[in-house]
């Protein structure tokens, strides 16, 4: 007849919770995050004077992006290195060291401008308001280190990307994309003479010199002027002397 079916291989024990937390973590890092949103921080396209200078940059506020409205969400505008993009960890809190401005460029990315969402509404439709963020406005940064947060100037001319992110209780609440590379103005040098001195200084110098000698040649000419008329005044009123005819002696009439 037919064999007795063998025995069935045994099985081992399912992997217990220890082993299935690391590839659940694993899996976790790897799904999308639900803090992602999706909007490009941009510069502000309003006619305003020194959009883009050496050291500064005017962004758009991001209005209406944050849809948590809780009063301890506080968004932040971390700026980045253009290469070093990819090296920013969102989930590092701003107002650390990682994050210090003092430190930018060598940290390539800093955080500023915190603030909460309050202060990004939705705009009425008629609101004439100017709702932009200058990037740089603040000049005693890298003397204050107390103040890791500091809008600083930029160091450089870039380029540099920028990205809004939301935090609330010390934990990452949501993140925007980086903006498009954003390069500034660059300084132009003064060509200088092996005097050390600059050609504009040495123009001026010129200008000024002349226009000084035109100036005395004038005072000169009014001076001699003066004079001529005082003579010529002194002349005019003066009397010459004559004798009359009675006071020569007359002659002795004789006798």
């Amino acid at each position: 007849g037919d064999a007795a079916p063998g025995p069935l291989p045994a099985h081992g024990p399912g992997p217990g919770p220890g082993a299935m937390l690391p590839l659940l973590l694993l899996l976790l890092r790897m799904a999308p995050s639900d803090a992602h949103v999706g909007y490009m921080p941009e510069l502000t396209q309003r006619p305003l004077a020194a959009r883009v200078t050496t050291s500064t940059f005017v962004l758009e506020q991001p209005r209406c992006i944050f849809t948590n409205t809780s009063s301890d969400l506080m968004i932040w505008l971390v700026v980045a290195l253009d290469e070093a993009t990819g090296q920013f960890d969102p989930r590092t809190q701003p107002e650390t060291p990682p994050l210090a401005f003092q430190t930018f460029p060598n940290n390539t990315a800093y955080a500023t401008l915190g603030t909460s969402v309050a202060n990004y509404p939705c705009p009425a439709p008629t609101s004439r308001d100017i709702t932009v963020l200058r990037v740089g406005s603040e000049t005693a940064c890298r003397l204050n280190a107390s103040r890791p947060s500091c809008n600083g100037p930029l160091p450089g001319p870039g380029p540099y990307r920028v990205k809004f992110v939301a935090w609330k209780s010390s934990q990452l609440e949501a993140e925007t994309e980086w903006s498009e590379p954003i390069t500034l103005l660059r300084a132009h040098m003064v060509p200088v003479t092996p005097s050390g001195r600059s050609a504009g200084m040495i123009v001026l110098t010129s200008i000024l010199s002349i226009l000084f000698a035109v100036l005395l040649a004038c005072l000169v000419a009014l001076l001699v002027t003066c004079s001529s008329v005082f003579s010529t005044k002194a002349d005019a009123v003066s009397v010459r002397r004559y004798n009359t005819h009675h006071v020569y002696d007359q002659p002795a009439a004789r006798l």
